[in-house]
């Protein structure tokens, strides 16, 4: 064997020890025992899905109907795990949990994860994460910290949408001007981390890092039809707005047709990795990013014209 599969096997089973530790020490000293462990086990060191078990454990933790000084606790054990971690495996599982939770329990969470960042720094700034332990570590890591960008933005959207944009109907084809203002460009910045969530490297054959791009992947589609009906709704009520109100919508325009290109290589890379499959990816229509393009070249035109207001 050579020294650098020694070395990742030590490393493997160091992280086993110490997994197999915090769970010793939370049975005797936490007084959410059964949350913490839950955690460990969720997050621990082995390069393979968590077990849905200690997945539902946690949710169950962090439920509307448990009391916040529980939730808050959770929050805190799931910071902590990442921000003490140097393990891509640790650090990614724990971000999956923390996703899956974003999409499958109320949004009481979304508020406390808010809370959180807010009186301590963000917890899912990872921005200096690195697994130096290997070559393909450093891959992992890399896409481990993209991830957590679009967690973030993720949690930013929600505050200013004020709905999960996932588990919620999207409802941007009935928003007035300022507040499409408001969301698309909020909507745009999420859909631009989504697009930047591409694997690289020996990142691209990772099933548990494929698992969180599948996740990823689904929710773009609900992002992309938010902006696209909202966009519409914006060019309906262009030659209504002030002349500072057109200018954000010609920007919001221009890189609508811009992230619809880039979206729709995003799809055909996931088809080609087979991630998401079943899922039924929207096409990208060029003709229609074509026309709205030239739709912008006649609203430039007139933004000097007559049909403004001042």
């Amino acid at each position: 064997m050579s020294g650098g599969g020694t070395q990742n096997s030590l490393r493997k089973a160091l992280g086993a020890i110490k997994d197999t530790t915090t769970v010793s020490l939370a049975k005797v000293n936490s007084d959410y025992k059964e949350l913490d462990i839950a955690i460990v086990k969720a997050t621990n060191h082995y390069e393979r899905p968590a077990r849905e078990k200690n997945i539902r454990a946690i949710f169950a933790a962090i439920s509307a109907t448990r009391p916040r000084a529980d939730v808050a606790y959770c929050i805190h054990a799931l910071a902590r795990r990442l921000s003490r971690t140097h393990n891509w495996a640790v650090a990614l599982k724990t971000l999956i949990v923390i996703h899956r939770a974003l999409r499958e329990v109320d949004p009481t969470f979304h508020e406390e994860l808010i809370n959180y960042g807010r009186s301590r720094n963000h917890m899912l700034n990872m921005s200096h994460f690195k697994d130096d332990s290997s070559p393909n570590a450093w891959d992992y890591s890399a896409w481990v910290r993209t991830y957590a960008l679009f967690l973030e933005e993720r949690l930013e959207c929600f505050r200013v949408l004020k709905y999960d944009i996932e588990m919620d109907r999207p409802r941007t084809k009935d928003l007035d001007t300022a507040e499409l203002l408001e969301q698309l460009p909020a909507l745009q910045q999420l859909l631009f981390r989504v697009l930047g969530c591409l694997p690289q490297g020996a990142a691209v054959h990772n099933f548990v890092i494929r698992l969180a791009l599948s996740m990823v992947a689904s929710e773009s589609i609900k992002i992309y039809q938010a902006i696209s009906d909202g966009t519409v709704n914006l060019v309906d009520k262009f030659f209504e707005m002030q002349r500072p109100d057109a200018l954000k919508a010609l920007d919001i325009y221009r890189r609508s047709g811009q992230q619809a290109e880039r979206l729709s290589e995003f799809y055909e890379v996931c088809k080609s990795l087979d991630v998401g499959r079943g899922e039924r990816f929207i096409k990208i229509e060029q003709v229609r990013i074509l026309h709205l393009w030239c739709l912008l070249k006649l609203i430039c035109l007139s933004l000097n014209s007559s049909h403004m207001s001042s």
